[in-house]
Formats: structure tokens, C-alpha cells, sequence
């Protein structure tokens, strides 16, 4: 288990962690599908893609509606136009269906008045983040931002972790991860971070007990009950 001094700094996950995106994500997803005349799939089925990205959530969405290889579909020759027509859609989608989930915005203002640093490190590309974060009025309270483009690693890399503990001045002791799958709980130990995981997100159809995360805890307020 991460040794955990006072904190100075909670790093967040963003999709299922602090905003429910994946309505938004699916309807994205199943806009491009019909446009390219192919089946399309169902929500929780890309509840169970999302985390590592939106390329990758599409080419697993495109494998299971062609029925093909999720690497016949990677080498695919026609799979960047597909990606833009994706990209096009979830840009007019990105921030309509998605919703902060219950009293996210309350615990961050709380950890805030308490003098704790906030950061968020997704694997989500840096204009969807960016969309997402100020359609629900999230970005004016992270003093750091790190998106699945931002480094040339992502999650489970902890790159963007030590990134931001460098930039904001803090040791991995210090600082603490909340997300909502083996991805986060990966990066966490990956940084030498602690990492509680939330219960409700979109963990790869897994239970969040099998990462044994330091923590489990079922609602984003526990962050302050424990503390």
C-alpha cells in the first residue's frame, strides 16, 4: 500500500470517475456506425471499451460490428477516414448527454477550500477533455490538466502523474489517486501514488475489487469523510 502524508494533491480520473460521459460516447460512436451503413452497438457494451482512449474505443466498436479482429481493424487502410467521421460526430456530441456525477462538484470545491491541489489525467484526447471539463464548468478548478495526448505516454504510463506532481511541486506521498478502473489503479501504483477507486464507472465489465486498489470507496464525498 502507497504511504499517504497530508494531502496536498488529489489526481482525478475524468470518464466514469467525475462525469458520466459515456451516453454521449455511445451516441457518437453509433452516429459513425450508421453513417458507414454497419449494426450499431449497445451502451453498455462501450461502457466496457472506454479507458483507454477514444481510437480505441472506436476500433473495438468497429471490430464487433463488422465482426473482425481488433487488429484486422487497426491495420484497416480506411480506418483514419472512419476516425475522422468519429472525431466529427463526438465533437457535435462531446458535453450534451454527459453528466458530473453526484456531488463531484461539491468535494472538489470542498478539497479546494481546504488548500488541496486538484489534477485530472485521462486518457481522453485533449479537445474532448477540454469540452467536457468546461461544459459542466470543471475547468477553472484543476490547476492541472493532463489528456491522453498531452504526453507521448498515457495511462497506465505514469507519465502524466509524475508530470504533474513535478509541475505542482509535490512527492508522490502527498498526493492521492481517485479513479474508476485497473487502468488508474495501474498508473497509481505505476507512480508510487495511493489509489481509491469509485465503484460506478466503467471498469471494463470488471469489478474494481479485483485491481485491490488501496481503497474502495462508493462515493466521491468519502475522499473528504477520510481525510
Amino acid at each position: 500500500m502507497a504511504v499517504l502524508e497530508p494531502l496536498r494533491l488529489v489526481l482525478f480520473d475524468l470518464d466514469g470517475t467525475l462525469v458520466d460521459t459515456a451516453p454521449e460516447i455511445a451516441d457518437a460512436v453509433n452516429d459513425t456506425l450508421a453513417q458507414c451503413d454497419l449494426p450499431l452497438v449497445r451502451q453498455q457494451q462501450v461502457n466496457d471499451w472506454i479507458g483507454h482512449g477514444t481510437r480505441t474505443l472506436l476500433i473495438a466498436a468497429l471490430a464487433s460490428a463488422q465482426g473482425r479482429t481488433v487488429e484486422a481493424v487497426r491495420a484497416d487502410p480506411d480506418l483514419p477516414r472512419i476516425a475522422a467521421v468519429f472525431d466529427g460526430h463526438y465533437q457535435q456530441r462531446c458535453g450534451t448527454r454527459s453528466q458530473p456525477f453526484p456531488h463531484v462538484t461539491a468535494v472538489l470545491d470542498s478539497l479546494r477550500e481546504r488548500g488541496v491541489r486538484l489534477a485530472v489525467v485521462t486518457n481522453k484526447e485533449a479537445r474532448y477533455t477540454d469540452t467536457v471539463l468546461q461544459a459542466h464548468g470543471l475547468h477553472t478548478r484543476f490547476d492541472a490538466v493532463v489528456s491522453g495526448d498531452t504526453l507521448p505516454t498515457k495511462k497506465p504510463d505514469p507519465g502524466g502523474v509524475l508530470h504533474c506532481l513535478t509541475r505542482l511541486g509535490f512527492t508522490a506521498a502527498q498526493a492521492l489517486f481517485v479513479g474508476d478502473s485497473s487502468i488508474d489503479a495501474a498508473t497509481a501504483r505505476n507512480a508510487g501514488v495511493a489509489v481509491w477507486l469509485l465503484p460506478y464507472g466503467y471498469n471494463m465489465g470488471q469489478p474494481v475489487t479485483a485491481c485491490q486498489p488501496d481503497r474502495v470507496i462508493p462515493d466521491v464525498r468519502d475522499i473528504l469523510r477520510l481525510l
